[in-house]
């Protein structure tokens, strides 16, 4: 796209946001259907309707852009997903917005004609990101992480031939997209499948005992600033807001269509926002003003809404919200102007011409009678064919009619011709984003593996650790580890580097884990230990991201990939793309249950059986939030206690500036024995982050005798949860 092409990009949680979206001046629309959108809660219209909608938006001239943003599970693949995309395929639809790599794998094979948008829920931070995107057939558009700067979108544009959609109004997420747990793990509700409770809505006490929304951003709104998301190399600006009304989509709509144009037509120095349409942003939501999100600073704490009530808790502007219903809801569509001409002479048939931009369509009827008493006149087959109805389509100018005044052909003949001419025109207009299907349903089955029939027996042991203290402990007093993972993200390159050596020196695997976020302060942060880590030889390297691969793969690595459970392998399919790079294996998912663990298949899986996980990875720093300072101290220093009294530690990551919110409890599966040698995963892995050295010895101690040495008297911890071991999510 050109800056001449920009996309304005709406949401539509129904049809009758779609339509005001569209009517308010919206490019196109994204929306969800019945399954797998990530707003299952909202009023996504049902098949049918979506059928209707993706040719609503074509006649218009406009597109559409179906969300299976949702992390999917093998046997939903295999028995959904063909049969719920196939009629929208052939249908015309525009794109479709994927999360999952299983996903992705599975339309570029069935539905090899229909683009592919990348989810921000698939946490593209960086060029490598959209790199291994480009590799990736279908693939067109990226759409970045809210978190990005404008000199990380230019570097993206500067580096990727894929178009960029961004985010340019509306709810901001605390963690990064795609990289929250909360809601899943504390009430079963996963944002991974378009569920999210919104955990960071509510009050919470922090570590001084004040209250507050600690979590809760501002909404976003960037129309002041929308010339230099443009020149900065966005090609489609997003609103966010499938849960919203109409009447909020069509209102935010009508501003950016007003400022969009008014950039396009007198470029930068004729812009200028005014302080009226400003409010009317205000007024249709907000949350304690706005903000311009991560744009133009990497965290802040008057990016936060900390206290008060948002716009509709205290009551919306009821005139605004009639004023946009009626201009743009509860009115007539706007219709396409069509033109025409109708031919009706003697001893011919009867015919009619339509045109409509580029698209001309004739028709004829029955040969025309000589009139037995009065002929046929201009007028009459005048009023005949303007009864256009609820069509989509109005006459520009009444039809020009040619007749040789001596003619009769009756009404219902003239309703005939005007019909045909309507359906063909529309036919022809829509003929051209139908699809025929080049793929069959017949080799989508996925091979389930009962749990029965796998071996089980003593399992390879390892840790992850954040503490060189705790590492050292561990090596020194366990030698039934196995092997350890070491995170550079909280750890110094000196600390890397001794850890390592212990490690080899010990006869232990030692893999390095690379950042959970990887823009570009930790690039560089682990570009200035990179040659010094690869000279010491460790056993290989714990990737959490797509940017992770990519970084290995340009630095020619050679040490093999371990790659963790934050690559949402949910499936099989998502597992064979993964496989294609240099995989030394994988850590298992933590949403999946244990009978969805066994379908998907463990047996080069590593399963996490002990740790508290995390539960928001965010750009945001609590301590600035709450204390307005940062400290740049690696470390545990903050907590946040919701209203059932349950204490969420808070770690800084400060090399790197982000933070993890941990979960209340650990996970512990350390009694889980009987279903654990069922699924025979590869390994254990056990978590240590927040825990003191003598927690980490403990927790250890009853591992290693349960896993290793085969106990079966050793007692469950004090105070865990299963995960979703057990329950699984919806």
């Amino acid at each position: 796209m050109t800056e001449k092409n920009i996309e304005l990009l709406a949401p539509a949680g129904s049809y009758e946001t779609m339509q005001a979206a569209i009517a308010a001046g919206a490019d196109a629309v994204y929306i969800g259907g019945q399954l797998f959108g990530a707003r299952a809660y909202a009023d996504n219209p049902d098949d049918n309707m979506l059928l209707d909608a993706i040719d609503y938006v074509h006649l218009r001239g406009k597109k559409l852009y179906l969300t299976v943003n949702t992390l999917l599970k093998d046997s939903e693949i295999e028995e959904q997903l063909y049969a719920y995309l196939e009629p929208l395929y052939k249908q015309g639809l525009d794109a479709v917005i994927v999360q999952d790599l299983g996903v992705m794998k599975f339309i570029q094979e069935h539905f090899p004609l229909l683009p592919i948008h990348a989810s921000t829920q698939m946490t593209i931070t960086g060029r490598r990101g959209a790199k291994f995107l480009e590799e990736q057939k279908n693939v067109t558009r990226v759409v970045t992480a809210r978190e990005l700067s404008l000199d990380e979108i230019r570097d993206i544009r500067a580096n990727s031939s894929l178009e960029i959609e961004s985010f340019i109004h509306g709810a901001l997420c605390y963690s990064y997209s795609g990289q929250c747990l909360f809601s899943s793990m504390v009430g079963g509700r996963s944002g991974n499948r378009g569920r999210c409770a919104q955990p960071c809505r509510m009050v919470y006490k922090d570590s001084d005992g004040k209250n507050g929304y600690f979590i809760s951003p501002k909404d976003l709104c960037t129309v002041e600033i929308l010339p230099e998301i443009i020149k900065s190399g966005v090609t489609s600006l997003k609103i966010e807001g499938r849960m919203k009304k109409p009447e909020y989509t069509a209102g935010v709509v009508s501003i950016y269509r007003k400022y969009l144009d008014l950039y396009l037509t007198k470029g930068e120095k004729g812009y200028f926002v005014s302080q009226k349409d400003k409010q009317i942003l205000l007024d249709l939501f907000n949350r304690g003003g706005f903000t311009a999100g991560y744009y133009l600073k990497h965290n802040g704490q008057d990016m936060m809404f900390t206290e008060g009530k948002d716009s509709e808790e205290k009551g919306r502007n009821e005139e605004l919200f009639a004023k946009i219903r009626s201009k743009y809801i509860d009115v007539p569509q706007e219709k396409m102007q069509i033109t025409g001409e109708a031919y009706v002479y003697v001893g011919q048939p009867v015919s009619m011409r339509v045109q409509f931009k580029g698209y001309d369509v004739s028709v004829e009827g029955e040969v025309v009678q000589p009139a037995q008493n009065q002929p046929m006149t201009v007028e009459k087959i005048e009023k005949q064919l303007n009864k256009l109805g609820a069509t989509e389509f109005a006459w520009q100018e009444m039809p020009q009619v040619f007749t040789d005044d001596a003619s009769f052909v009756s009404v219902t003949e003239l309703n005939n011709l005007r019909r045909t001419a309507i359906d063909r025109l529309r036919e022809e207009i829509l003929r051209e984003y139908r699809r025929d299907i080049c793929s069959t349903e017949t080799d989508v089955a996925l091979t389930a593996v009962s749990p029965a029939d796998r071996p089980h027996g003593k399992y390879p042991l390892y840790a992850y650790v954040e503490d060189t203290s705790i590492l050292e402990m561990l090596v020194l007093e366990f030698a039934d580890y196995d092997g350890f993972y070491l995170d550079t993200a909280a750890l110094s390159r000196e600390d890397i580097l001794k850890g390592i050596s212990l490690c080899k020196s010990a006869g232990k695997k030692i893999y390095i884990a690379m950042p959970h976020i990887f823009r570009k302060k930790a690039a560089e942060q682990f570009d200035n230990m990179y040659k010094d880590i690869v000279a010491a030889e460790p056993t290989g390297f714990l990737v959490r991201n797509l940017e992770n691969l990519i970084y290995l793969t340009e630095r020619g690595n050679k040490l093999p990939i371990l790659q963790d459970y934050t690559m949402y392998a949910y499936n099989k399919e998502a597992r064979e793309v993964l496989d294609r790079y240099n995989t030394d294996g994988y850590v298992l998912p933590v949403e999946l249950n244990f009978r969805e663990l066994c379908e998907l298949g463990a047996e080069n899986g590593i399963l996490i059986a002990y740790g508290r996980i995390p539960m928001m990875i965010s750009a945001q720093c609590v301590t600035k939030t709450t204390k307005g300072i940062c400290t740049g101290k690696t470390g545990v220093h903050e907590q946040l206690t919701d209203r059932m009294n349950n204490v969420f530690p808070i770690k800084r990551y400060c090399n790197v500036c982000y933070n993890k919110i941990y979960n209340c409890k650990p996970l512990s599966l350390l009694t889980m024995t009987k279903e654990i040698n069922l699924l025979s995963p590869a390994g254990i892995r056990l978590d240590f982050t927040t825990e003191t050295i003598n927690e980490a010895r403990e927790v250890s101690r009853k591992f290693v005798n349960v896993f290793v040495h085969g106990a079966s008297d050793e007692k469950e911890l004090a105070d865990f949860t299963r995960g979703h071991f057990k329950r699984g999510i919806g």
